[in-house]
């Protein structure tokens, strides 16, 4: 007699808990529901009946599933399906349909439930992210849209510039011998700028480039474009750092550049290095240091070549607000520093 009184005490209580709950569920600002230790579900609060315009008895047990996006059906069932098997907590995006025949995109959170070590079932609650995830569409649509333009004007940029190197070398051989050379360098800057652009239209991540990676495959190439096999770039040093295009083009240029008066300071058989080291501490701005190992020797040059490296290197860290001095001279390394504002993100 005493055990079925204390059983009938139990069981008043655990009804009172659960009338507690209810009442606190339907106080909550967010739809809430609970489950056994089947998965059927046994409450949904009155936020949950609001937000479906149907009644607590329509959404009992497997009801509720009625009002799921078609699409996300299976792929719901499975997830929470694996939770309970593992009796862990989940959470997942879906479409519920709403009473305005509207469907909209929820983020539901369950959680196993246990009492005196028992699984119970689950308690999970809904918040509407709509709103959010159309933000997020429309963010991939205009980035989908800016890639396409991007590579539009990139199309039409690669295209004047090779019909800008045709009418240089046109010019170049139709030029009295003494101004030739000064043709055949435009010609190959114009081709470096080409690289450049090239190389940032292949960064993974336009808006955000990482200027370890672009710098060595920009060096490949630089290595490449012109006397092939005698023209080293390398790139090493501390940290990297991700910068905008327009810091980076105008980076690319500098080393082009630097490349460029290399060459032009020694002979076709001579072999040319640069070292390139990034200096990307945490919290600081990114620092690089450029020194051409026959930066001394291009104080003299080729007689046919105007001598403007210096000038183009701060016309290009003048346009992206890059603080420069130095020459390249393994006395004197062309150091760089980058704006601050612009190199706040690291990698």
């Amino acid at each position: 007699m005493s055990a079925d009184l204390a059983a009938g005490g139990a069981g008043q209580n655990r009804g009172g808990l659960e009338d507690a709950f209810r009442r606190f569920a339907d106080y909550v600002p967010l739809m809430m529901w609970r489950s056994d230790a089947e998965g059927r579900a046994v409450h949904h609060n009155e936020r949950w009946l609001a937000f479906t315009g149907r009644s607590a008895e329509d959404e009992i047990g497997e009801g509720w599933r009625r009002g799921l996006h078609p699409d996300d059906f299976e792929r719901h069932a499975a997830l929470v399906a694996e939770a309970f098997r593992a009796r862990e907590p989940f959470s997942v995006e879906f479409r519920l349909r709403r009473h305005d025949g509207a469907y909209r995109w929820l983020l539901e959170t369950g959680r196993p439930l246990s009492e005196n070590g028992a699984f119970q079932g689950y308690l999970g609650t809904c918040f509407d992210i709509t709103d959010r995830k159309h933000a997020e569409e429309h963010i991939e649509h205009a980035l989908a849209e800016k890639e396409a333009l991007l590579a539009e004007v990139y199309h039409r940029v690669r295209n004047n510039l090779q019909v800008m190197v045709s009418l240089i070398g046109l010019y170049g051989r139709a030029a009295p011998e003494p101004c030739r050379g000064s043709f055949e360098a435009l010609g190959q800057r114009v081709r470096a700028i080409a690289l450049v652009q090239h190389h940032l239209h292949e960064a993974p991540h336009i808006a955000s480039i990482d200027l370890r990676d672009y710098l060595h495959r920009l060096a490949s190439g630089l290595g490449q474009l012109r006397r092939a096999g005698r023209i080293g770039v390398t790139v090493d040093g501390t940290g990297t750092g991700l910068v905008e295009p327009r810091t980076a083009n105008a980076l690319g240029m500098i080393v082009a550049e630097v490349v460029a008066e290399c060459l032009d300071a020694t002979a076709e058989s001579a072999a040319c290095g640069i070292q390139i080291t990034i200096n990307a501490p945490a919290g600081s701005p990114v620092r690089l240091s450029i020194v051409s190992a026959n930066g001394d020797a291009a104080e003299a040059g080729r007689p046919d070549v105007p001598k403007l490296g210096p000038r183009l290197i701060a016309a290009y860290a003048a346009q992206a607000e890059i603080a420069v001095h130095g020459t390249a001279r393994p006395s004197d390394p062309l150091e760089l520093q980058l704006p601050e504002t612009r190199a706040a993100e690291r990698a």
